[in-house]
């Protein structure tokens, strides 16, 4: 399932706030760049795990429906609205591909053994 969120990013001295409203996410980056990725990676994460536990995935809201004055970060200073996409399979796949590195503890026979092979 693909989507695009209105995101609102606000500079606020040497970092970019970001809000979604309609997913509740607020997140920062060091850039507007940065913050554009943090801001795919937090609605990713988000949609995946509403999927996992089996429920709906918000819809966005149309860009005109968005009041950036009414902002969490509004506050700070005057923000910008934009569109932030997501293709919410590519980004499980995405996760599910990460390697994770676990460390055991073998027993010495064992450790012997796979010398010896």
């Amino acid at each position: 399932m693909k989507a695009a969120y209105p995101t609102i990013l606000t500079r606020d001295k040497d970092i970019v706030l970001v809000e979604v409203p309609d997913l509740g996410i607020l997140t920062e980056g060091k850039s507007v760049v940065d913050a554009i990725y943090m801001a795919r990676n937090a609605i990713g994460l988000a949609g995946v795990t509403l999927q996992d536990k089996k429920q709906e995935i918000p819809k966005s809201s149309a860009l005109e429906d968005i009041d950036i004055a009414s902002g969490t970060f509004a506050d700070v200073g005057g923000g910008i609205l934009t569109l932030v996409d997501i293709d919410f399979n590519a980004y499980r796949r995405k996760l599910d591909m990460q390697m994770m590195r676990r460390n055991i503890t073998l027993p010495e026979w064992l450790k012997r053994q796979m010398k010896q092979t």
